[in-house]
């Protein structure tokens, strides 16, 4: 189904779909140099360049090649706010400590068929005997979550995102939880997880398979990055339990904004979220890249007044051996290790790796409620203004066998929160 969602999914696919062999160049180039001024080596860096600094009446015509010591650098370009017209190119590369890496910027027709190593997945279906199709967007109103439909419309509850180290997916039928998905290898997954050979959604996904399978148990909590508001004391989560029949929010919006080689781009928007009397407008943004055992996660809530708390959540089912909180530099890291998985089988790594500015500590959920089991980062929040974080999942079984050692997940875990807080240095010769 993936070949069907990548035919309507933004020029980051189109780029995808151009795989002449030969590169035919304009006579316009650009030279880019990025620079980590830091003392640490970057792994897989993610780097986007806002087009207005390479082409700023966005004119050109054709796709940016980067080349770098006459090798291609896998890249995208991302329309980030759907005008049909790219905003961003985006690449993921390496950096040694100091280095700089001076880059020729190249315009051409056809641009090579990259690795893929991101993707999302999305598929539903209006009726229980019609079988799920793929899409791209997806409008649910207050109404139609999944007790009141009395059948599940979403393949795996709702959109699934992945690179090559992990995946996760979001509750989108009202609960708004976030899961993982363990992978074992870094292809990306089947298409046809979550649903039968009819076309039907069919939770087959918690068996393992040659890729892996789902790993994470949610219960009542948020999963692992979902978030909720407290307004004096009182605790609302985004969204509703499986058994509720009326969501909170009167309407939610999904789409695929970017799905591509080197990234892959959600955006949800809520409308109307009801919390202790007041109703909220909130639009989220989650952005994966190759090479990190993690998602990033961008809200910003419209309505705020100054009584809220943003509370970020880390489910602890079957946590037997408390949480770790470590500060590294700008963020603030909240880490547990133990057999977190389904039946405590597995040995399962999570952190959420937070801005350390407006942080101001933990609680737990209550055991009680609408939002049971986790740790609830706390943070002021203004109005309008957005909070970026990280989810970090780390299985025994992936690629790096290592995370089965608690010490090395978080050492995993602090050293890419040092990562993270370096800036690239960006600078254009035309």
């Amino acid at each position: 189904m993936r070949t069907k969602i990548k035919f309507h999914v933004t020029l980051s696919l189109v780029v995808l779909l151009f795989v002449g062999c030969k590169v035919q160049q304009k006579v316009t180039s650009v030279t880019i140099t990025l620079a980590n001024d830091s003392d640490i080596e970057l792994s897989e860096k993610a780097v986007a360049v806002n087009r207005n600094l390479i082409d700023r009446n966005a004119m050109t015509k054709g796709f940016p090649l980067l080349i770098f010591k006459s090798d291609t650098i896998p890249s995208q370009v991302n329309d980030l706010d759907g005008d049909g017209k790219w905003d961003e190119l985006f690449l993921v590369t390496h950096f040694s400590p100091k280095e700089q890496k001076t880059i020729q910027l190249k315009w051409v027709k056809e641009m090579p068929k990259f690795p893929i190593r991101t993707s999302v997945r999305f598929g539903k279906r209006e009726a229980k005997n019609i079988p799920v199709q793929p899409a791209t967007e997806e409008v649910l109103m207050a109404d139609q979550v999944h007790a009141k439909l009395g059948f599940q419309k979403y393949q795996t509850d709702g959109p699934t995102w992945e690179n090559d180290k992990v995946g996760f997916r979001h509750y989108l039928d009202g609960r708004n939880a976030k899961d993982v998905f363990g992978k074992r290898i870094p292809a990306i997954t089947p298409e046809n997880v979550g649903i039968n050979s009819a076309g039907a959604v069919e939770d087959n996904y918690h068996q393992m398979y040659d890729w892996g399978r789902d790993i994470f148990p949610v219960g009542n909590s948020a999963g692992l990055g979902g978030y909720a508001l407290s307004v004096n004391n009182e605790i609302t989560r985004l969204g509703i339990i499986t058994t509720d029949k009326l969501n909170n929010i009167e309407k939610t919006t999904f789409k695929i904004v970017s799905e591509g080689p080197e990234n892959s781009i959600l955006n949800y928007k809520y409308y109307n979220w009801k919390v202790s009397g007041n109703q909220y407008q909130v639009n989220e943004t989650t952005s994966i890249w190759p090479g990190m055992y993690g998602y990033k996660n961008t809200v910003s809530i419209n309505g705020i007044t100054g009584n809220e708390t943003f509370l970020i959540a880390l489910s602890n089912i079957n946590n037997q051996k408390g949480l770790k909180v470590i500060e590294v530099g700008d963020w603030v890291c909240l880490i547990q290790h133990d057999n977190l998985t389904y039946n405590r089988e597995w040995i399962l790594g999570t952190a959420i790796i937070v801005p350390k500015k407006d942080y101001l500590g933990y609680i737990e959920a209550p055991k009680t409620g609408q939002l049971t089991d986790s740790y609830l980062a706390k943070f002021k929040i203004e109005n309008n203004k957005p909070i970026s974080y990280y989810a970090i999942a780390g299985w025994e079984l992936s690629a790096d066998k290592n995370f089965k050692d608690a010490n090395y997940f978080t050492e995993y875990v602090t050293n890419l929160a040092k990562q993270l807080a370096v800036e690239i240095t960006v600078a254009i010769k035309k």
